[in-house]
């Protein structure tokens, strides 16, 4: 206790030295540490947005509910690649496309290095340079968020005088504040006003880049068909475009002002107010409020994953919707009440699917917000207040060291005794440091913002992910068990080749495979010229159909070598053609425009004669004309949707026109005149029929056996035609054996009773 006695006043000595150091140059710590303080905001602002790392076993064992323990091991699929030889990883088992879907987009939603990447590819989409408008409304959003800053700070100057003028009792100071207060609110509420509207410009032009990109990616060659048909990657495209984007785009728009203008705020009202009260008691709080910061990181659950899942839920419900009314016709002729049921849970399971997983969010919220608000408005509060006290209160003995900085502080405040000027600096101070409170506490709400956008940024990059794979060729789709065998993966790692010609059409060892790793045929070779119409039968699903998607390109050639004229010399017409939205004039000559067509020295009066050929020339006057617009695929009878889509083959005049059953809705007469005028045009027509009637226009046959096999001939109709009514004739025979065998036995069974009932001799 002596040595200790002993010591004291030695220490005090030194401690009053270096608090006198210390004050001597304090201006300059002061610069150094705001400078430092500004840094330090900008830094803790992106790190802080990194979440806790999770180890495999807690992120896939999270509370979530639909998290069905991912864990556990699933076996992956095979992948199709037409761009590659290898495979990589498809689409979940089990589940199906779209819960596949789901888990894949559940692993990447963090926000790490990886969300950075992507997100920054898509800024460079939406903001492809400064000079761009994006770009301007950026700076003008900006201006107008550091002049709302400054604002704030004025305001919260003039509150203090306001309340200064009213404890003093000085009225026509205080009507003169209340004046200037008004007046301020011209500037201010425009410029809030100004805000919104910037945001929701940003969030259009933003979403304008990005459709105008996507748009051009997916309707360039045949992506959208292979996305929606060949790959497994994406489900619900159409939702992802319409409505993530769109999601994207406003979250985007709203992380810059939830990020930017707290950040400047924190770094103004922070400097406002170590002038205001000294930056001693602001390094304490700061110290204090990063601690409860990093309690809250850590308590932050994963709302990106959630917002991604939420997305794909919606997706969900939405195609049960799209299904059954895609398919109302065929599941109301059930007429049962069963069936309806069926349809019922389906729809219901996929809606509650979605209300589980949001009232798990909601509830997730609930407890977060619970602990968020509570740190970062009361606590930070409460200790922002004592901080405020400290010019106020810091009456310790003034031989104390820490007396000293207690004097300095008091020096940016009026007179003690001023109670005025007392109660103007704590309001002023209490205003500014719950503007910084509010301001570091937006920050740490962004991190939820932040997360819900990396979940919207990994959807969407996903897609263009996709598109690009397909781009070049690249497809991951689910694969039959068929294709496992040996043999086929054979196939599947093989590589075919597609030759332009002038006119003729080659399949030389190519093998018909779908997208999904059947193998329709092994090796399939034929050869088709001008003039020499091929007509090709078969049995269901054994590959008719799939040798046009090779030759229209939508299909990938595994093996052989395939020799045909462009695209643009193709037109493909199938059982129900497809009816644009658009003029009547439109439907005939699409793709087409007006334009176009009058380019080509086309009239309405050549489209006219056109109808005629078919009988349809009526339909000008009875729809209204020929600019008249209406949904097509309703208004019109299958028949008429039929010869429609031959006018359109008659104007187009291709090398060669595919015909997939495309006259069932037809008469004979009607049909006739439509091939017989096709040959005339000296177009060569490839037909998928089954009717006799179509066989006389065709100089080939290729017949399928439904078993791989097939058979490529000279057609002979009239001999065809007459073995096909000779069959028919003893199929109709062979119909009657079973009939005259029942006679036969009737007329033995009434003989023998005639027999028995003769008497003896």
């Amino acid at each position: 206790m002596a040595g200790t006695s002993k010591h004291s006043p030695m220490q005090a000595t030194m401690g009053s030295k270096l608090v006198a150091g210390y004050m001597g140059h304090r201006p300059f710590f002061h610069k150094l540490f705001m400078s430092s303080f500004a840094v330090y905001i900008v830094l803790i602002t992106t790190s802080g947005l990194r979440p806790k790392k999770r180890t495999s076993k807690s992120s896939s064992s999270t509370g979530d509910p639909n998290n069905n323990s991912s864990s556990k091991t699933h076996s992956d699929p095979k992948t199709i690649s037409a761009g590659s030889t290898g495979g990589g990883a498809g689409s979940g088992p089990g589940a199906g496309r779209s819960h596949s879907s789901r888990r894949r987009a559940a692993a990447r939603v963090e926000v790490d290095a990886k969300f950075f990447a992507r997100l920054n590819r898509l800024l460079a989409i939406v903001i492809p340079s400064w000079k761009s408008k994006t770009a301007s409304l950026l700076v003008i959003h900006s201006a107008f968020l550091i002049f709302r800053t400054v604002l704030s700070l004025y305001v919260a100057s003039l509150d203090g005088q306001i309340v200064s003028a009213l404890v003093r009792g000085e009225g026509m100071q205080f009507l003169s504040r209340l004046a200037l207060w008004m007046s301020i609110s011209i500037p201010a509420t425009y410029t809030n006003s100004m805000l919104s509207y910037l945001q929701c410009k940003l969030s259009i032009a933003y979403r304008s880049r990005l459709t105008t990109r996507i748009h051009d990616m997916y309707l360039s060659d045949t992506t959208f068909y292979g996305i929606n048909n060949l790959d497994d990657r994406m489900a619900n495209v159409d939702q992802l475009i319409t409505v993530d984007v769109a999601k994207f785009s406003d979250s985007l728009a709203e992380i810059y002002s939830n990020l930017a203008k707290p950040v400047l705020d924190v770094i103004l009202y922070n400097w406002q107010l170590s002038k205001n009260v000294g930056l001693e008691g602001l390094i304490g709080l700061t110290i204090v409020v990063q601690a409860s910061a990093a309690l809250l990181r850590a308590v932050t659950p994963s709302f990106g994953r959630y917002a991604s899942e939420e997305q794909k839920l919606e997706g969900e419900f939405r195609f049960t919707h799209s299904r059954l009314i895609e398919n109302s016709e065929e599941v109301s002729f059930y007429s049962s009440h069963r069936a309806y049921e069926v349809e019922k849970n389906i729809i219901e399971r996929s809606y509650f699917s979605l209300i589980k997983h949001i009232n798990w969010v909601y509830k997730v919220r609930l407890w977060h917000g619970m602990v968020e608000d509570g740190i970062i408005k009361w606590v930070w509060g409460s200790l922002g207040l004592m901080i405020c006290s400290i010019p106020v209160f810091f009456n310790i003995n003034n031989h104390h060291p820490a007396a000293l900085v207690g004097q300095v502080i008091q020096k940016s405040l009026p007179d003690d005794g001023d109670m005025g000027g007392r109660t103007q600096g704590f309001v002023t101070n209490r205003r500014l440091l719950l503007s910084a409170s509010d301001a570091f506490g937006r920050v740490m709400y962004s991190y939820k913002d932040v997360s819900e956008l990396a979940g919207y940024t990994a959807r969407v990059s996903e897609l263009f992910d996709t598109m690009e794979s397909i781009k070049r060729g690249q497809y991951e789709k689910r694969k039959v068990g068929s294709a496992n065998t040996d043999d086929s993966q054979k196939l599947l790692q093989q590589r075919g080749q597609v030759v332009e010609s002038e006119d003729e059409i080659i399949f030389d060892r190519v093998p018909i495979i779908s997208p999904n790793g059947d193998v329709l045929i092994r090796s399939l070779s034929f050869q088709v010229k001008p003039g020499q119409h091929l007509l090709i039968v078969g049995p269901n699903g054994c590959g008719k159909s799939s040798l046009f998607r090779i030759l229209g390109g939508l299909w990938p050639v595994y093996g052989g070598v395939v020799t045909k004229p462009r695209a643009s010399e193709f037109t493909y017409i199938p059982q129900r053609p497809y009816l644009s939205l658009g003029t009547l004039r439109d439907q005939l000559i699409y793709p087409d425009s007006k334009a176009e067509m009058e380019q080509r020295g086309v009239s309405d009066s050549d489209l006219l004669r056109i109808l005629a050929v078919v009988d349809m020339h009526t339909i000008v006057d009875r729809e209204g004309g020929w600019d008249v617009i209406r949904e097509w695929r309703d208004a019109l009878s299958g028949g008429d949707k039929q010869r429609l889509a031959i006018c359109r083959l008659y104007y187009h005049c291709p090398k060669y026109a595919i015909l997939d059953e495309c006259t069932s809705a037809v008469t004979l007469d009607i049909e006739k005149i439509m091939y017989e005028h096709a040959t005339s045009l000296g177009i060569t027509l490839l037909t998928v029929s089954h009717r006799p009637s179509l066989w006389k226009y065709h100089k080939y046959i290729l017949q399928y056996d439904g078993e791989g096999g097939y058979c490529f001939a000279e057609l002979d109709a009239e001999k065809r035609l007459a073995l096909q009514e000779e069959k028919q004739a003893l199929e109709h025979k062979l119909l009657e054996i079973p009939r005259l065998l029942a006679r036969l036995e009737q007329l033995e069974d009434a003989r023998m009773v005639k027999n028995q009932a003769l008497p003896n001799p």
